[in-house]
């Protein structure tokens, strides 16, 4: 984990397209389409594989570096284009159709940035982490969250952007007593 005064875009690679048009429509320039092709074929195993065992060894196949006991749910998704950006330390939870992104396709130009996921970090279904963000150890990133900063160690965030969850955030009359007065 980084300190506090390097943010996403600090770690994001800007890498400009030449002429007219969105940079997607050029994609063929900033990858193979063969390795393309191929990282999806993996990905879509690795979507519907039940087995953890299979998914960490596809995984590391097309380039994402998975520690050991890493489990990576059902549906989720890591990076088609730039898999070999991503990092998934020991024990971590990627969850249920959670996806991890190393690039974005912009106007003018693509980004690329490493996604680090710490030890023991979990990301719950559903949740997008975007390029160039690091979750710390033993952090939480809530069901579909949009991650667009780093997560601190220990810290759980929340939400569209995913910001920190703290006992101040949380309203008693918000919890719902069940009872009617």
């Amino acid at each position: 984990m980084t300190d506090d005064t390097t943010r996403r875009h600090d770690r994001v690679t800007s890498h400009p397209t030449p002429g007219a048009g969105n940079s997607l429509a050029a994609w063929t320039r900033a990858r193979h389409p063969l390795r393309v092709a191929i990282n999806y074929v993996v990905v879509w195993l690795v979507r519907i594989s039940p087995s953890l065992r299979l998914k960490r060894w596809l995984l590391r196949r097309i380039g994402v570096t998975v520690g050991p006991g890493v489990s990576w749910g059902l549906e989720a998704t890591p990076d088609v284009f730039w898999p070999d950006l991503i990092t998934i330390e020991r024990e971590a939870i990627v969850g249920y159709d959670a996806t991890i992104l190393c690039h974005e396709f912009l106007q003018d130009e693509y980004r690329t940035g490493e996604v680090v996921v710490g030890e023991r970090a979990m990301i719950g279904a559903g949740a997008i982490v975007l390029p160039g963000v690091e979750i710390g150890e033993g952090s939480s990133v809530a069901a579909n969250s949009l991650v667009t900063q780093d997560v601190a160690p220990g810290e759980t965030v929340a939400g569209v952007p995913a910001r920190p969850m703290n006992s101040d955030a949380i309203d008693d009359g918000d919890l719902g007593s069940g009872s009617a007065t």
